[in-house]
């Protein structure tokens, strides 16, 4: 199903239709300030998995997933002084950040080494989503191979027997988000994209 949405100003009926399906454990593709995402509740391990059968990626690599805010991100991370600083100078935005995960977090989220990758897009769509939800949803970027899709009627397509919902809210031409760790207090690019990474060099 294809639900048009304006960006700015998300009708709230259209938005409780995609926090219900996300409830009953079905798959949506949402817009963020980098491109399309994929996702469903952190908390229902068939959608993740799910996620990974449409994907065709393997278990091993855990998906990153989107707070509504920063205290949202405190249930889920642990935050130091410095690291709380950083992610509210720099979010909501293009960033991911990677953390040392909370007992919150479900096993099949976490990396190796315990920590998540935790978004806080600058995009009211997927915000209102998860604030209505009340909890996180993965994110993970609507692709296929080495194709990135940009056109939510292509995902429609494309998608539209595997996902609940695709949301429309015009073409977003995908540019990853900047990836910094702050594991430890230890300030690290893990990978250059959107979001400038001058500060943290």
């Amino acid at each position: 199903m294809l639900i048009e949405l304006d960006p700015e100003r998300p009708v709230p009926r259209k938005i409780k239709k995609i926090v219900e399906a996300l409830k009953n454990g079905e798959v949506v593709i949402y817009p963020t300030d980098t491109c399309y995402g994929m996702g469903a509740d952190i908390f229902n391990k068939k959608a993740i998995e799910k996620v990974y059968q449409i994907k065709g990626i393997s278990k091993s690599q855990p998906f990153s997933f989107i707070c509504s805010d920063l205290s949202d991100i405190s249930q889920y991370a642990r935050v130091s002084d410095q690291a709380y600083r950083i992610l509210k100078r720099y979010l909501p935005g293009p960033y991911t950040f990677v953390l040392e995960g909370s007992k919150q977090v479900p096993k099949i989220m976490l990396t190796k080494r315990k920590t998540v990758g935790i978004r806080i897009p600058d995009h009211p769509v997927c915000l209102e989503i998860v604030r209505q939800l009340s909890n996180p949803i993965i994110s993970t970027t609507v692709s296929q191979g080495d194709e990135v899709f940009s056109d939510p009627r292509q995902m429609a397509k494309h998608f539209g027997k595997q996902v609940a919902i695709v949301v429309d809210a015009g073409i977003i031409n995908p540019e990853p988000s900047s990836v910094i760790s702050l594991v430890d207090d230890n300030v690290e690019i893990l990978r250059r994209g959107k979001g400038a990474c001058s500060d943290f060099e």
